[in-house]
């Protein structure tokens, strides 16, 4: 038995399944309230914008300007990072959309099963690279994959509560919400399991790149056109604004860990 890689697999699995850990808030809750969801989604957009630029979008530039020169690692990380937005855009529109009423003031954005839906889906497509990303650490190093599965676990939480609050609130059920919080962080190991299993003969810093280039473009698209407009559409626009300045902040100490 490889046991490396077996440990390197716990360590993807523990830091993905850390995302159930953030859906405890659907049971410290007991009845809808606006203003923890406008604090909730403002806190969600913060994190995802910030783990995107900070994390991401310089991982995937210094990956594909290896072998190349910094210029053109730039075009091609900006390159695929459109292709992440192009690629979430699609997905928007694969999703049913609640069109806007003027009579009763109804926003698209006050669907949140399908705030809760999108985020799920943009998590899960984050933690599936993140799970490459742990494994290839923990494979190679195991104390360095300790720090990383550390840092990816702290941010982990905040992405549960993005995706189990709104889920919660819109089908009143906790069942679905811990379902569907449970999807987007077993992407984190089912990545690593096909890092090892597949991944590993081919694993390049160029498609590691890619990857973290193109979801970050997915996170920003769902931060800007989902999470911002429903932390605002209630009304209390001072607690938006500062949970996502919440986020923003709370996000880099995370991943400095």
């Amino acid at each position: 038995m490889d046991h490396s890689g077996l440990w390197a697999l716990l360590l993807a699995t523990a830091a993905g399944m850390s995302t159930m850990i953030g859906a405890v808030i659907i049971f410290l809750t007991k009845t809808k309230s606006e203003k923890l969801i406008s604090g909730a989604m403002g806190f969600a957009a913060g994190m995802m914008i910030t783990v995107s630029l900070i994390e991401l979008y310089p991982t995937a530039r210094a990956d594909l300007s290896t072998g190349s020169s910094e210029f053109w690692g730039t075009i091609l990380s900006v390159l695929f990072l459109m292709v992440g937005v192009l690629f979430a855009k699609l997905l928007d529109k694969l999703v049913p959309h609640a069109e806007y009423d003027p009579a009763l003031g109804e926003s698209p954005h006050k669907n949140m099963l399908r705030v809760g839906m999108v985020s799920a889906i943009a998590i899960l497509i984050h933690n599936f690279p993140e799970g490459i990303a742990t494994f290839a650490a923990g494979y190679q190093d195991l104390n360095m994959g300790i720090s990383i599965a550390v840092a990816i676990a702290m941010h982990n939480i905040p992405e549960g509560i993005s995706v189990a609050l709104p889920i919660y609130y819109g089908t009143n059920s906790r069942k679905k919400a811990l379902w569907f919080t449970f999807l987007s962080g077993v992407a984190e190991p089912i990545g690593a399991l096909l890092a090892w299993l597949l991944l590993a003969p081919i694993l390049s810093d160029f498609l590691m790149g890619v990857l973290f280039a193109i979801v970050a473009g997915i996170m920003l698209y769902i931060s800007f056109e989902e999470l911002v407009p429903s932390s605002r559409q209630y009304g209390y626009n001072s607690v938006a604004l500062w949970s996502l300045f919440a986020g923003v902040c709370i996000m880099p100490i995370s991943l400095a860990i």
